[in-house]
C-alpha cells in the first residue's frame, strides 16, 4: 500500500468520526468484510474492535449488514445495548450491484423502529457503503 493509499484509508476511518481512544463494537463480522477498513479503524482508535458478545460501554458500533442477514431492527436494537449516550451506529452494506446489496430505504425504514435516526451515508471502500445512525433526541 502506498503512503497516499494509507492516508486515504485512515481518512475514511476519521471520516466516520472515530478517534484515538474510542471503543468500537462490531456486529455482523464475516469473511466478506473490508479488512483494510477494520485495520484502519483499529489503527486510528488504538484498540481492537470489540465483538458482539462484549459488554463494555462503547463510543460507536459498526454493523456489517447484507440482504438475508435477518431482522435489521433487532440487530440495531442489539447494537444499542452497550452504546454510550450520543454514540453512533454505522451500518455498512454492500454497494449497489454487489452480492448482499441492501437498499438505503430498508435502513431508513428500520432505524426509527429501533429508536435511531438516519443522518448521512458515504462510500467507505470499493465494495461497502456506510449509513450513519444516531439515537433520537428527546425534546
Amino acid at each position: 500500500m502506498s503512503e497516499a493509499d494509507a492516508a486515504t484509508s485512515v481518512n475514511v476511518a476519521e471520516k466516520l468520526g472515530f478517534k484515538d481512544g474510542d471503543l468500537i463494537q462490531e456486529f455482523g463480522y464475516d469473511d466478506d468484510v473490508d479488512f483494510d477498513l477494520r485495520d484502519d479503524i483499529e489503527d486510528l482508535t488504538g484498540s481492537e474492535l470489540l465483538d458482539e458478545d462484549d459488554h463494555e460501554v462503547v463510543d460507536a458500533a459498526i454493523l456489517w449488514w447484507r440482504a438475508g442477514d435477518g431482522d435489521l431492527v433487532d440487530t440495531l436494537v442489539d447494537s444499542l445495548t452497550t452504546l454510550t449516550e450520543g454514540g453512533v451506529v454505522w451500518v455498512l452494506t454492500p454497494k449497489s450491484g454487489r452480492v448482499g446489496y441492501v437498499s438505503p430505504a430498508d435502513i431508513q425504514d428500520a432505524a426509527p423502529t429501533a429508536g435511531l435516526h438516519y443522518t448521512t451515508s458515504a462510500g467507505v471502500s470499493k465494495d461497502w457503503s456506510a449509513t450513519r445512525l444516531v439515537t433520537r433526541k428527546n425534546k
